[in-house]
């Protein structure tokens, strides 16, 4: 990854961010409601921590046939998924609640995600929310060889099917954060001096993700086998626990920024970005099913990612009102707010821009 140092213009003449924020905070000061969760977000963490944990319980301590094993643990899977998306992520942008210590205690839930919240609040918070859909920069848009993101990265003669096995390889995100990819950031980032706030002491960090990885083999791994679950009956239950998880994570991202109408702008030869950050927003993101309770209420709002990575301190509980005037404040300044009325279009149209991406470039 580069390490080129990227500034974004400050010019904007129309002043469309002080605009925009202004109405935001009237709202909020309008209303007299906090920025962050309430008790509906609350509610809905106990139900997907429930969802998480109670299906795998019952495959702990009750004799079931196979095929409900199984279904267990893809509700286990989808539960991962939803925890991730309405509590630790919430929590880990400091707007779970008002108060520090509970987003800290809930965003810590990543560790039995298989996550650490060190990596992940680096190559979110720092890397992808600030530099969202730039090639060399924001960590989400690369998939290594295998997948091409960008029109900036190398072309393979592999990406010609792309878009075939694209969506089978999605699945193995949280496996990775599992096995390999917390070892790798945690090495890259405290070589880079990368932090999220204070910087850590490296010492504390792989402690840390290394007495995490222990807690988490144990609960899913050592803890069934110490009951009498033979090998291969734990893993098939944990890679289809983590197949569902990473596949519902990822396709979700994707629908955000891998898309027709999402720009992949690359800085000039100084490190200059054309335009502001908040406008730059608006270009490498997309939201999907505005109008869907369920999408909203499952993603964690994260169908509505224009609202998101603009105001990232604002809880997802807020993003269907705020929406509204991000929406009619983009129409006054010209400025486009991408989006799609309904999911599977959405996912429509991510396919077709694996094809596209997938084609060689002299031909595309």
């Amino acid at each position: 990854m580069t390490k080129q140092a990227l500034t974004f213009s400050r010019k904007d003449s129309a002043k469309f961010f002080k605009t925009l924020n202004k109405r935001v905070n009237d709202y909020f000061k309008d209303n007299n409601i906090k920025r962050t969760g309430n008790w509906k977000l609350y509610l809905k963490a106990i139900f997907m921590f429930a969802l998480l944990v109670v299906p795998v319980v019952l495959v702990l301590t009750i004799t079931l046939p196979g095929w409900v094993q199984i279904l267990c643990m893809i509700t286990t899977g989808i539960g991962m998924a939803g925890v991730g998306m309405n509590v630790m992520h919430d929590a880990n942008h400091g707007s779970f609640s008002s108060k520090k210590w509970v987003n800290k205690l809930m965003g810590s839930s990543i560790y039995i995600l298989a996550g650490n919240d060190y990596n992940w609040k680096v190559q979110h918070n720092v890397l992808h929310h600030t530099y969202t859909n730039i090639q060399g920069h924001d960590e989400d848009i690369d998939a290594g060889r295998i997948i091409r993101f960008s029109k900036h990265t190398r072309w393979l003669r592999i990406h010609k099917y792309q878009r075939y096995y694209a969506f089978f390889l999605y699945g193995l995100l949280t496996a990775n954060w599992a096995i390999t990819t917390d070892f790798i950031q945690t090495y890259q980032y405290l070589k880079r001096k990368l932090a999220y706030g204070k910087f850590p002491n490296p010492t504390t960090q792989w402690t840390k993700l290394i007495i995490g990885k222990i807690v988490y083999y144990s609960i899913w791994v050592v803890l069934p086998l110490s009951l009498g679950f033979a090998w291969w009956e734990v893993l098939i239950g944990f890679v289809v626990m983590h197949y569902t998880a990473g596949i519902i994570l990822s396709v979700i991202f994707q629908l955000a920024h891998v898309m027709p109408n999402t720009e992949m702008p690359l800085p000039d030869k100084n490190g200059n970005m054309k335009n502001t950050w908040a406008i730059h927003q608006l270009l490498t993101t997309s939201n999907f099913s505005p109008k869907s309770w369920l999408a909203s209420f499952y993603t964690g709002g994260l169908n509505r990612q224009v609202e998101h990575h603009l105001f990232s301190h604002i809880s997802h509980i807020h993003y269907g009102k705020i929406a509204k005037i991000v929406k009619q404040t983009a129409k006054e300044f010209s400025l486009p707010y991408n989006e799609y009325n309904t999911f599977w279009k959405a996912v429509a149209e991510h396919y077709n821009q694996l094809k596209i991406l997938g084609r060689k470039p002299a031909l595309a």
